[in-house]
This record gives structure tokens, C-alpha cells and sequence, in this order.
């Protein structure tokens, strides 16, 4: 950032809690570390239109401008890397389906939890292959399940190098390692085939298109000796504490689960603390927390003491909260050199609170405004529109 843009930071004015451009038409800085717009990441590729992690979710995110495509990864028996959300596939799979398949179900411990379905852990790639994606959410389309493959990280990676080289652009993958502790006690240590992948197209740099993520430490700490490739620390919750704003947390969203492991008490929100972010600038370069640890949701209350059904639907949830004032985290990373990513944003009006009046893009703009580097969206088109949004405002 220049220092006519650091001067024009102070001078131009907030105009209904916006930044805008001043001086002639000169354009107001980001807010974000690099001086540069936010990124836009395709969250399990068009999560909000097609089914999780496939090619063509991916593709259609990337037609979409997303920067990034995130690909959440676990192992299969084999030891291949593919993109799922996590070691059970039974939600996002047609596997339950598959009579061939039926004796693989079983009951596995993930991060504490006993889960039963079927896992990608007790699959051969090949096996994986003849599976189906779906829908995982009950109230998005079903009308591409059965159509598309589980795809592998080398697929997403050439895809997004392929359209990249088509459109002129670089599209960045963003890829998650799901429970790492769940596969190296499986003997499936994704990091060093994670690792693997990157240096055959050649990302081993800081500035390689790939961004790595996790909830969990240990990993990211390895990581962090093995690659110089961007690394940024997840940081989640369990619930809203919609008096306070407060994040609530309960297993196993209250801590990594290699924290829970190792016999450490403290909470996901310390690490969002100055003193929490100093230890992560240790070894990643960014951070990633749940939207609610940088702009608090909250609700109004009667003086009965109970919550307000804005709304008035008979019932009082989400959709009767509003954002607050943000919190210092953006800047507090900032400070320390971390950029801020956040997820997750979604259109439909049962995840929208009531101060946005139904409309997404609002939320978009919160966040943009607050100077957050990038955001994890299942509608790309929507938070590629509401940065185009956010551009006037600056001027741009």
C-alpha cells in the first residue's frame, strides 16, 4: 500500500457504515493485508448449486470467479488423497445405495465420535470410482445426484491449472486435510502424500497457487518444517450465545482434536486471542475463523428475558439474530502479518439474519468492509457480485 493510499485510509469518509472513495474519485484502499481485493473460494467447489466436491461443482465455481476451489481431503484405503468432506462418506455418496458395498458399514471413532455409515478409509480408489455424488443438505436439489465421481486432488489440481491457463488467470486450490488424527491412526498420514502431490505440479513456494487448511495443529505444525506453501490455522465453534454473541463450544467442536489428545483444556477461542494468533503466526501464514469470532451475531430480548421472534414465524432461531460490532480480530491479525479467511456464507434465507432483509450480498459486504482477506462461499456468483459491489463503494 502506498502511502497516498495509507493517507487516504484516514481521510475518507464511512458513509452508512461503508468506506468510500474520496478526493476527486480516488479510489479508497482495501482494507485486507495485501493491500489487494479479497478472495473469493468456492466452497466444496458450488456447494449451493451442485453437489459437494465434484469436478463439475468445481468448474462451475471457477465459471463463476471464484480465486480459489477448496477441496476438503481424506484417504482411501489405498492411500490416495480424494476430495470429500469427511472420512464417512455416507452423506455424500450414493454408497448406502450400493449392494456390493453393504458389509463395509461400520462404526468408527472420528475425533471421539462414534460414527456409523461407510468410510472412505475401508475403500480402494477404484472403489471410490464407481460411486456417486449427492446432494448432502435436505433443502438443496437432489436433481444431480448419481451423476458426477468422487474426484482425486491430482484431478481438482489439473482442473484448476487447465481453466486457469484458459481463462488467463490462476486459479488457486485451497485444499483442507480432514482429521488428520483419525488417518495417521489409520496408518493414512495425509500430510506427506499431501506433499507429495503439490511438488509434482510444482507447488512448494509461498507464492504457488494452493493454500493449505485445518482445524488441527500438530499438522499444520509438520507442515510448516516440510513446505513453504501457505498455511492458515481453522479456528470453529460449536454454537451462538445469542444474549452475548459469544461462540459456545461443545465436543467436538470446542477444541482440535489433537489438542484433545495431548490433554489441553483450552477452547478454539483462545486462539483467537492476540496471544492465541502470535502463537499461529509461529507457523502458518493466516487464519481462518467461523464469521461469528469477527462480526458477533445476537438477538434482542424482552423483558420477559427470552428472544424476540423478529421474524414472527413461531419460532426463534438464526433468522431472529443480527451482526454487532466487529470485533478486533481482523486487525489484530493483521497486525501480526496473518491474513483472515472466514466461511461460510450461504443465500438461502433460513441462514440470513434478520438485519439483512433476505438479502445475501449484505452479508457479503459486512465482511468485505471489515477488511477480511478472503471468505469461503457455496454461492460464488453471489460473492463475486457483492464484491463487485464492494469495488464502488471504493471507488474502484
Amino acid at each position: 500500500m502506498s502511502q497516498n493510499q495509507l493517507t487516504l485510509s484516514v481521510v475518507c469518509l464511512a458513509v452508512a457504515g461503508a468506506v468510500v472513495g474520496c478526493g476527486g474519485g480516488d479510489p479508497a484502499p482495501f482494507q485486507t493485508l495485501n493491500g489487494q481485493q479479497p478472495l473469493v473460494i468456492g466452497h466444496r467447489g458450488a456447494a449451493g448449486y451442485l453437489p459437494d466436491h465434484t469436478l463439475e461443482g468445481y468448474l462451475k465455481a471457477i465459471d463463476m470467479g471464484a480465486d480459489f476451489i477448496e477441496p476438503d481431503l481424506v484417504a482411501t484405503k489405498d492411500g490416495e488423497l480424494i476430495a470429500r468432506h469427511e472420512p464417512n462418506i455416507t452423506a455424500t455418496t450414493d454408497v448406502a445405495n450400493r449392494a456390493e458395498f453393504a458389509s463395509r458399514k461400520t462404526t468408527r471413532m472420528v475425533d471421539g465420535v462414534a460414527e456409523t455409515g461407510w468410510f472412505a478409509t475401508d475403500f480402494t480408489l477404484a472403489e471410490i470410482k464407481t460411486l456417486r455424488a449427492i446432494q448432502p443438505l435436505s433443502d438443496r436439489s437432489t436433481a444431480y445426484n448419481g451423476l458426477y465421481q468422487v474426484p482425486t486432488l491430482r484431478e481438482v489440481l489439473n482442473l484448476a491449472k487447465t481453466e486457469g491457463a484458459k481463462r488467463g488467470k490462476t486459479i488457486g486450490v485451497y485444499p483442507e486435510t480432514k482429521h488428520p488424527t483419525y488417518h495417521e491412526v489409520a496408518g493414512l498420514k495425509l500430510e506427506d502424500r499431501l506433499l507429495t502431490i503439490l511438488a509434482e505440479f510444482g507447488y512448494t513456494k509461498k507464492d504457488s497457487p494452493v493454500i493449505l487448511q485445518s482445524f488441527e495443529t500438530a499438522n499444520l505444525k509438520y507442515l510448516n518444517t516440510k513446505t513453504d506453501v501457505r498455511l492458515v490455522q481453522l479456528v470453529d465453534g460449536d454454537d451462538y450465545d445469542f444474549k452475548t454473541g459469544a461462540v459456545t463450544f461443545a465436543a467436538p467442536y470446542d477444541r482440535p482434536y489433537d489438542w484433545t489428545r495431548a490433554g489441553k483444556t483450552e477452547l478454539f477461542g483462545s486462539m483467537v486471542t492476540p496471544a492465541g494468533l502470535a502463537e499461529i503466526a509461529n507457523y502458518a501464514d493466516g487464519v481462518g475463523p467461523w464469521k461469528p469470532y469477527i462480526i458477533p451475531v445476537k438477538g434482542t430480548y424482552g423483558t420477559d428475558g427470552k428472544m424476540v421472534d423478529v421474524n414472527k414465524d413461531g419460532a426463534v432461531n438464526y433468522m431472529d439474530a443480527s451482526f454487532v460490532t466487529p470485533t478486533t480480530l481482523v486487525a489484530d491479525a493483521h497486525k501480526l502479518g496473518l491474513t483472515v479467511h472466514t466461511w461460510t456464507f450461504r443465500n438461502e434465507a433460513k441462514r440470513l439474519t434478520s438485519d439483512l432483509k433476505g438479502d445475501p450480498k449484505a452479508e457479503y459486504l459486512l465482511f468485505y468492509r471489515a477488511g477480511v482477506d478472503g471468505l469461503f462461499s457455496d454461492f460464488s456468483d453471489t460473492a463475486v457480485a457483492a464484491r463487485a459491489d464492494y469495488l464502488k463503494e471504493l471507488g474502484r
